[in-house]
């Protein structure tokens, strides 16, 4: 039977965090244009369901060798939910205690989520936005004596894309053409990361980055202004709220400034949370592949670049995370919980075992 393998991995796993990262890329078959060939590099298959695994145990495993967290010691971390997740789920299995801060507008499974795992979930006012979060989470970390994991600055974040998911995408490509890669932002790290890897191993290899149209903050032009630290100094001017969860915070993250400096990007295209929510439903009804808003967004944007592609391109576009992080979100608003017409319908087409009539 076609794509079935009963080899295994060739081996067993000592922890959970050994299987972090070296995540498939597969082709889109049904929705990409003819004429050009898209791939998507599906980061939900990390264990614990998104591209911030990698991340998580970057920052861990980096502040363990430094010194700078010590055995027990707790962990604390703002995020919109998958780098909590990822955190929880290392911290578990590592023996770190987890407190996360998280803006009360995220998703509540993600909250559910972390809490599942062991973590503890502290929430920030709407008003106050990301760099609320951040604030509290440093606030927390400065009164308990906690390790502040620092997603948006620390070194540790690109650092692990350059490591391991640019060389996935060299070693998945190699011998063999890549003209785009597509990816949005949260902190920066996966466009820093490979953007590094990439200019020097794949040079005509263009990478694009997005953002949400409403908050288009990279492409305003207007600086961030930081503290000495490299930290946030306030929310960017540019900044409005919108639907894709995980991306773009209301600041510009240092480990993203990277990219910008080095011009690791080629392109930048803005895109609409609609248009995102439409893509990743596409992509679960008609290609069987699972991603939230985030995901569904870098792919509009990948199916915009193939329209003018060249004939004979090949696109490859990040897909940051599942769809289960989004079933409270307007991802799933027109998803009955019990039977559609049709469905009701069809139950009626015969005489037996009929719900609710």
């Amino acid at each position: 039977m076609s794509g079935f393998s009963t080899k295994g991995r060739g081996k067993r796993y000592d922890s959970i965090i050994d299987t972090v990262g070296d995540t498939p890329v597969v082709r889109i078959n049904r929705i990409a244009p003819k004429n050009v060939t898209v791939y998507v590099k599906t980061e939900a298959a990390n264990p614990a369901g998104s591209v911030k695994d990698r991340l998580a145990l970057s920052i861990i495993e980096a502040a363990e060798r430094d010194g700078t967290l010590k055995p027990g010691q707790t962990v604390v971390e703002a995020t919109s939910g998958n780098t909590g997740i990822g955190l929880a789920m290392v911290c578990a299995a590592k023996g770190y205690p987890l407190v996360i801060t998280m803006v009360e507008t995220f998703s509540v499974e993600r909250r559910r989520l972390m809490r599942f795992l062991g973590a503890k979930v502290i929430l920030t006012p709407k008003e106050e936005k990301g760099f609320g979060m951040y604030r509290k989470a440093e606030e927390l970390a400065k009164a308990n004596g906690w390790f502040f994991a620092r997603q948006f600055e620390t070194k540790a974040n690109a650092d692990i894309h350059e490591a391991t998911t640019g060389p996935e995408i060299v070693r998945d490509f190699d011998g063999e053409r890549l003209d785009y890669v597509v990816t949005g932002y949260g902190t920066g790290g996966t466009v820093s990361g490979i953007g590094r890897v990439l200019r020097k191993e794949r040079p005509e290899t263009k990478i694009v980055l997005t953002e949400p149209a409403n908050a288009a903050i990279v492409s305003s032009g207007t600086a961030q202004e930081r503290r000495d630290d490299g930290s946030p100094a306030g929310s960017h001017p540019s900044w409005e709220p919108h639907p894709i969860q995980g991306w773009t915070p209301d600041f510009i993250p240092l480990v993203l400034q990277e990219a910008i400096d080095q011009q690791y990007y080629d392109e930048m295209h803005p895109i609409t949370g609609p248009e995102g929510m439409a893509w990743s439903r596409r992509l679960a009804s008609e290609e069987g592949i699972f991603t939230g808003i985030s995901g569904g967004s870098s792919f509009a944007v990948a199916m915009k670049v193939a329209e003018t592609a060249p004939d004979g391109s090949v696109i490859l576009c990040m897909l940051p995370d599942t769809g289960e992080r989004y079933l409270s979100t307007l991802l799933f608003e027109d998803v009955e919980a019990v039977m559609t017409e049709e469905e009701i319908a069809l139950m009626k087409s015969t005489p037996g075992y009929h719900y609710g009539v």
